[in-house]
């Protein structure tokens, strides 16, 4: 047959396309192979967008881990805080009559700016930017407060709103900041991390791990019900629990303001430890800062980083060395005055000295001549060195906080080693002499000093970590223990003792006086003027069985004619009678009658009041010396706080409550320890801003209040009640 050149075409034409539909076949397969085989498209994981577009996933929140103090009471916590927001875009706005959007940028930014600190033309700044759907405030516009957020709230603001976030909390403001230190919210990850302090040291036990569900969807974005949901648990922080005692520490904090509002110090140093296991119970210093807003002037905590000649504080541990050694003699005599060394005589710090003086009195007296002649003479100082070795001076302590700084024992020249022995030339730490102490006060087993009591796995409730007290040595036996209690208790009992400010009526109190002058690198010499001293007390008390060791120094002080010791026995005073009171420990020392029934009331077990009549009620704890609030108008009592068998001290205020319905008291002047017993017992939520008394409270007074109220309270200074001061006998300088 034929084939004409049209069928020979068509067939042509047939295997062209029998070829490219066979080719096109080829590069799909070929491409569906290679999908199926690498599971990817232009580089896109098939898996991952499929992910995307049929699977959910949404955090579950975890909660970074508290700081608290030894009972349970928070020191630091994570909280609701808020972001402020601007929506700009015109788009939202729905209902011209009610805007979603800034509308009026010059009047939002004047009413905002006061209230973020800000300056209108930088909040007009951001309001004005275009093609942008939201805008927020940078730092100012974060951790806001629930009070600063109603007040913007009250301003109706078109387009203002807030975004809920998650900010770290010190509720008690100001308070053993320097241990604590802060966390703060990373502006990359958003993530809480420790910056200083405890926060910083302990941040792989305190930080959180945020969970996750995942689960299908359809196009809408509902579960799918036969979703296989994967669920990750949250991992929240650790809780630390610190040997800090909550109610010693703001003791101590108030204690502390008052002595700068009065004499405006360079700086305060105190700490207030447990002698039996090494606890610290309260630690502070000043300057010192709010870790809600970090006002922060210094990052040292000068309890352990601070080295500094510690004055005659340090005789009580060469005292301690000499009789141990069997050399002292307290009924010997020698010629106060001055003692001939290299260099300038060594000098008593009234100059002329006291004549011929027993030991003992040159320990009452704190005379520099009585313990060089110790040094030197009696004891050695190559035994005395031995001696601050065992005492703990020559090393760290190891205390579980960051940054210790060692001491600095100069013991290059005679004259040095001698000095040393009353606190001159050598430097050492403010935590040294509290380990150093527990042995005085410890039967002469000297323990180790900590404030992380143990830390606790929240969510498993196991103790991850636990500090048990330490023995790091015992220097001196109990009888030489005793002995230097005995004679320690006369510097503060005896006419001629240096530590006569530092009586505490009803207790023994044995302790030993510091007045060390201040070198100045810059000038090559130790300054001078009566204010240029570290003025300094190292106390112990009961005497017989020491529960608490507190010590205090006080650098430059503005005295204004007073004597030195007047600042430091302020701390001191109050610090150690309110914590023997409030630790329940029971007077040693009788008092004449006149005062045995105020003693007697001054710390004590609040009865219960639940039931009784308001009128009997509030009569009974005026006749204890106690202050009742009554909160509501009722006949009888329905609640109290503090509740019944705690322990109270005169004049605190006890709050009664006598109805349901209760209004808003008055509370300025009040303590922040006061407004947070009130909120206890009626269920309020607290925020605070500074330190001090309140005198700023966002519930006006007789408002209603009902559970679950958030009650806002600035703190400040309040006016200072005049005091009358009666100027003993001190030591005015102990230098030579």
């Amino acid at each position: 047959m034929k084939i004409t050149n049209k069928n020979l075409n068509m067939n042509r034409g047939a295997a062209i396309l029998s070829l490219l539909f066979a080719l096109l076949f080829l590069v799909i397969f070929i491409r569906f192979f290679y999908i199926q085989a690498t599971g990817t498209v232009h580089g896109e994981a098939l898996a991952a967008r499929a992910e995307e577009l049929y699977e959910e996933q949404r955090p579950i929140e975890a909660t970074r881990g508290k700081i608290l103090d030894h009972s349970g009471e928070v020191i630091a916590e994570d909280k609701t805080s808020y972001k402020l927001i601007a929506i700009l875009d015109e788009k939202v706005t729905t209902n011209p009559k009610k805007p979603q959007h800034v509308v009026d940028v010059d009047e939002t930014a004047q009413k905002l700016a006061p209230l973020l600190d800000m300056e209108v033309s930088e909040v007009k700044s951001i309001l004005s930017k275009e093609d942008l759907f939201q805008v927020e405030f940078g730092s100012a516009g974060r951790d806001l407060s629930q009070t600063l957020k109603e007040k913007i709230e009250e301003l109706e603001l078109p387009g203002i709103t807030f975004i809920p976030d998650k900010q770290r909390f010190y509720p008690n403001g100001v308070f053993a900041s320097h241990l604590i230190g802060y966390a703060q919210t990373q502006e990359e990850t958003k993530e809480t991390v420790g910056m200083m302090g405890l926060e910083k040291t302990l941040e792989k036990y305190l930080h959180e791990e945020d969970g996750y569900v995942k689960f299908e969807k359809d196009n809408y974005n509902w579960k799918l019900p036969n979703s296989d949901d994967e669920i990750v648990a949250p991992q929240n922080g650790n809780d630390v629990y610190l040997t800090i005692d909550q109610k010693i520490q703001t003791f101590l904090e108030d204690a502390m303001n008052q002595v700068v509002d009065e004499f405006s110090p360079e700086k305060i140093i105190a700490v207030v430890a447990d002698p039996k296991t090494g606890k610290i119970l309260a630690m502070g210093q000043r300057p010192s800062f709010d870790p809600n807003i970090r006002d922060i002037s210094s990052y040292t905590n000068d309890v352990i980083s601070y080295p500094f000649e510690p004055g005659s504080t340090m005789k009580i541990f060469t005292l301690a060395a000499a009789i141990e050694e069997g050399v002292y003699n307290g009924n010997a005599y020698f010629q106060s005055g001055k003692y001939a060394i290299e260099g300038p005589d060594i000098s008593d710090h009234n100059g002329s000295g006291w004549g011929p003086i027993t030991y003992n009195e040159g320990v009452q007296r704190s005379s520099n001549v009585g313990f060089s002649l110790i040094a030197d003479k009696l004891l050695g100082t190559d035994r005395l060195y031995q001696y601050l070795n065992k005492f703990g001076f020559l090393a760290k302590t190891g205390i579980d906080l960051p940054n210790e700084a060692n001491s600095n024992i100069n013991f290059k020249t005679h004259r040095d080693r001698v000095t040393t022995a009353f606190g001159q030339a050598s430097a050492v730490t403010p935590i040294q002499q509290i380990q150093a102490a527990t042995a005085i006060a410890n039967n002469g087993k000297m323990m180790k000093p900590y404030v992380i009591d143990k830390i606790v796995d929240t969510d498993n409730n196991e103790i991850v970590k636990q500090t048990k007290p330490k023995v790091v040595g015992q220097p001196i036996s109990e009888k030489t223990a005793t002995e230097v209690l005995n004679i320690l208790e006369t510097v503060v009992s005896s006419e001629n003792g240096t530590g006569k400010p530092f009586r505490i009526e009803g207790y023994e109190v044995a302790g030993k006086t510091g007045t060390a002058q201040i070198y100045s690198p810059e000038k090559g010499r130790y300054l001078s003027g009566n204010d240029n001293h570290v003025f300094s007390f190292l106390g112990m008390a009961p005497k017989d069985d020491p529960e608490l060791i507190v010590y205090v120094a006080v650098q430059k002080p503005k005295l204004e004619g007073k004597a030195g010791s007047v600042p430091t026995s302020m701390i001191f005073n109050t610090v150690m009678k309110n914590s023997l009171q409030y630790l329940q420990i029971e007077p040693t020392e009788e008092t004449d009658t006149t005062n045995s029934e105020e003693e007697a009331d001054n710390g004590m077990t609040l009865p219960s009041l639940v039931g009784m009549k308001t009128t009997e009620a509030a009569n009974k704890l005026k006749e204890l010396g106690l202050e009742p609030i009554l909160l509501g108008s009722g006949e009888n009592i329905t609640a109290q706080y503090p509740e019944a068998e705690t322990s109270v001290i005169v004049n605190e205020k006890v709050f009664l409550q006598v109805s349901e319905n209760v209004k808003m008291p008055n509370m300025a002047g009040w303590s922040k320890r006061d407004v947070m017993k009130m909120a206890n017992l009626l269920g309020l939520s607290v925020e605070t801003e500074g330190s001090g008394y309140v005198v700023e409270q966002s519930i006006k007074k007789d408002s209603s209040l009902k559970k679950g109220d958030v009650l806002s309270v600035t703190l400040g200074a309040t006016e200072k009640k005049e005091t009358t001061e009666e100027n003993e006998t001190t030591e005015e300088s102990e230098t030579e």
